[in-house]
């Protein structure tokens, strides 16, 4: 049964709401603690974007985040 009071009342809607993350800080193994990143583009495919995470500290790459692109809707005249 659906509940008219719940903000997550279909699927869809919960995952528009979570749609892209930007990570603020990952766990650096070389400073052994979580530590604050550097969002940086590093290739730009024909889907999307691939972004890689780097310590601000010592610069070790932590992760990557791929952004789809959304379809261009076509224009209707």
């Amino acid at each position: 049964m659906m509940n008219p009071y719940n903000p997550f009342n279909s699927q869809a809607q919960g995952q528009a709401q979570y749609k892209d993350f930007t990570a603020t800080q990952l766990f650096c193994p070389k400073c052994r603690q979580a530590t604050p990143v550097r969002e940086r583009l590093l290739l730009v495919l024909p889907d999307g974007d691939l972004y890689e995470y780097r310590c601000v500290y010592c610069g070790t790459p932590l992760g990557e985040k791929r952004v789809k692109e959304q379809p261009q809707m076509p224009i209707i005249y």
